[in-house]
């Protein structure tokens, strides 16, 4: 072999040898890690007929949603396996110090009866509702057209099987203090059937059979999630301290950290895709599809939220100035 024939070794990985310095950890582990990007006709590289590329070529490279390189994106907190299980081993310490110590002080024997029965309906049964959240998190992430928001989604998912895990958890403690309000009993029958459910049950289960993966993005990350949050985490928790319940306002107001985390992300995504022309019609025309779904869910459950007047009008506006701080 020639001299001229021997190739210079690269300093570091071809696809991130561009930027000309070291890469960071980050870009080590996060970028460009799907490999079923590299043939349009067969994904997952086999038959091209088959049902998993059939799907996927539909729903990912077939979206009306276009950017040239969806693999140019970036987490702007750059979280890895690594640093997001320190962060959150912190974030589950700081939990369960509140749950030890509220627990100590007997805190669920001082509820009154009328709060007690507000958490059986509105409180317990959110861990069907964060289960929703958990699986279309997992749904966009694996049909994401980029490792980094797969990621990002992946770790939302983690996210919300905590609250999840959080939220059992109280139901648990909550049914050994009181055992005439049917915690751990009836949790079930008030999200099939509760009006103040119905709402979020239907959106949610819209959600999760929106098989495009960028109107899946936007239903979840832009619409239902935020409705979500204004309405069962940040209302709620001011109802619970309004009501003498400050164990509740401080689990919510941790998961609303994770909150803050997770439009960080949401943000950087959309305002990348809306730099792409013909793409801002395409977000607007899925908000206005799926925004009277989130109102129909903010009011109904709102209305039942104890001594929090306005509470839908605000939910409703905070989620349209999110949307509108990305040019929605």
């Amino acid at each position: 072999m020639s001299q001229e024939q021997v190739l210079k070794p690269l300093k570091t990985w071809s696809h991130l040898a561009a930027r000309r310095r070291k890469p960071s950890e980050y870009e080590i582990v996060s970028v460009n890690l799907h490999f079923n990007d590299r043939d349009a006709n067969a994904p997952w590289e086999l038959d091209p007929e088959m049902f998993m590329n059939r799907w996927y070529k539909k729903n990912n490279l077939g979206s009306p949603l276009k950017h040239p390189d969806w693999n140019a994106f970036r987490d702007p907190d750059e979280v890895v396996y690594r640093t997001y299980t320190m962060m959150q081993d912190g974030q589950e310490s700081y939990v369960f110090g509140l749950l030890d110590q509220f627990n100590a002080r007997e805190h669920d024997k001082t509820l009154t009866p009328g709060w007690a029965g507000t958490l059986a309906r509105l409180y317990t049964p959110t861990r069907y509702l964060f289960h929703t959240v958990q699986m279309a998190s997992a749904y966009v992430g694996q049909v994401a057209p980029a490792s980094t928001i797969t990621s990002c989604h992946y770790f939302q998912m983690a996210d919300a099987f905590r609250w999840l895990s959080h939220t059992a958890y109280r139901t648990r403690e909550l049914s050994l203090t009181i055992a005439d309000k049917g915690f751990g009993r009836d949790e079930r029958t008030y999200w099939e059937t509760d009006p103040a459910w119905q709402g979020f049950r239907e959106l949610m289960e819209k959600v999760l059979v929106t098989w495009d993966w960028a109107e899946a993005f936007v239903a979840l990350d832009l619409v239902a999630k935020p409705a979500i949050e204004e309405a069962v985490l940040r209302k709620l928790g001011e109802s619970a301290r309004h009501n003498g319940d400050m164990l509740l306002g401080l689990l919510t107001d941790a998961q609303l950290i994770d909150v803050a985390r997770h439009r960080r992300w949401a943000t950087a995504l959309a305002k990348m895709a809306l730099e792409q022309p013909g793409n801002a019609e395409i977000m607007r025309g899925w908000i206005a599809k799926w925004e009277p779904l989130a109102d129909k869910a903010i009011d109904a459950y709102c209305a039942m939220l104890p001594d929090v007047p306005d509470a839908a009008a605000a939910v409703r506006q905070a989620t349209r100035d999110f949307r509108r701080s990305l040019g929605l």
